[in-house]
């Protein structure tokens, strides 16, 4: 698929030159790898698919347009498409889409305003910085979110009727039963059973729902021209945080006790045990948060720069770029695959080490039914 795509790029590639009133050439702005990474890895208000230029260098965006939903104290809600913005040329309803040129051309602060932020201007087309405006649109990783959570919900509902009508109970499991039990069967056995013991099973929904849409994510963000959602770090710190409730609602007062006054330590050892104990409660969920987030964005930005590199070259000639391209989309097919596999890998680290966790919060309690199981046996 990579290398379809690759080639695909390579078909429209083309050197454009325009033609000034003295009939001199003058070159046009070469590839822009800058910008076309940032510009996938990053949230946007619309789905790009490709700039289509003319003779003239003039380019024109082909894309998606999405909602935008903005709301201020001062002007209310609004509501149109992203496609009123003509891509940041233009501003409407005093609105305008930020991109990195009028970044520049503005002189605004690039720490403070990004690329596809939607400033608010005055009646003098300004930036009205008195105006606090809340972004609540549809953007593209909301849209391939909840388009991965639909196919999530429909994969499930259908392998659940499957076995109401007694396939795979009865008889063996078909198709996508016969797929995906031998994944839920290694959840439940090789990471909820060894680190929550008998408390495998009020858990096991909950870890299953994180690692099957982790996946769904990562996977959906592999195929070309769609949203990296799993490199987005607020999706990663929406499932962080939900990892850190659950932790934090399954502990004890034995976990906590071990936390705030760990046993058999010495009194001087525990001004210094103590609070780096409280601060790994929440490295943990932070840990989880960055792991994600950092594998996820690495693999898709080395996929498009191996990409890029054919046309970085094309720009210096054309020959170069077509001598490049074989190397290119080869080292991108490599790293695609990888990629496949960091993305079953990194579901399961996440469910993993959450599953970790939450048996470190529950600690107590598996000792405590131990102990009972062990007096039964002795008795």
């Amino acid at each position: 698929m990579v290398a379809a795509f690759s080639l695909f790029c390579i078909g429209i590639l083309n050197k454009v030159q325009a033609q000034d009133g003295n009939g001199k050439k003058d070159e046009k702005k070469g590839f822009d790898a800058k910008e076309v990474i940032f510009g996938h890895v990053l949230n946007n208000h619309d789905f790009h698919i490709l700039d289509m230029v003319g003779d003239n260098g003039e380019k024109t965006p082909i894309s998606f347009p999405l909602p935008v939903i903005l709301y201020s104290q001062q002007r209310g809600l609004d509501l149109f498409m992203s496609s009123h913005f003509h891509h940041g040329e233009e501003s409407y309803h005093n609105y305008l889409m930020l991109t990195d040129s009028r970044i520049q051309e503005l002189g605004l602060d690039p720490t403070f305003y990004n690329a596809q932020d939607i400033v608010a201007l005055d009646e003098n087309g300004k930036i009205d910085a008195g105006i606090r405006i809340f972004d609540i649109s549809i953007t593209r990783n909301v849209v391939q979110m909840l388009i991965a959570l639909a196919f999530f919900i429909w994969v499930m509902l259908r392998i659940a009727k499957k076995y109401r009508m007694g396939y795979g109970v009865t008889s063996a499991p078909k198709g996508s039963q016969g797929l995906l039990e031998p994944v839920i069967t290694f959840v439940r056995d090789e990471v909820a059973k060894p680190n929550l013991g008998t408390s495998y099973d009020k858990y096991l929904p909950f870890l299953l729902t994180i690692f099957f849409f982790i996946l769904i994510n990562n996977l959906f963000g592999l195929i070309p021209g769609s949203a990296n959602v799993s490199g987005n770090i607020a999706f990663t710190a929406v499932l962080g945080i939900i990892s850190f409730v659950v932790i934090l609602f399954s502990s004890d007062k034995h976990y906590w006790g071990h936390i705030i006054n760990p046993p058999g330590v010495p009194l001087g050892v525990k001004f210094i045990l103590v609070p780096v104990e409280l601060i790994s409660v929440f490295i943990k969920p932070f840990a989880l948060i960055i792991r994600l987030f950092a594998n996820m964005v690495a693999g898709h930005i080395i996929i498009i720069c191996l990409i890029s590199l054919i046309f970085i070259f094309a720009n210096l000639s054309k020959y170069a770029g077509w001598g490049t391209a074989p190397f290119s989309i080869a080292f991108t097919v490599f790293i695609y695959m990888i990629e496949v596999l960091v993305a079953f890998l990194q579901a399961f680290i996440f469910t993993m080490l959450t599953a970790v966790f939450i048996g470190q919060a529950i600690e107590s309690k598996l000792h405590q039914h131990h102990e009972k199981a062990e007096d039964s046996m002795l008795a």
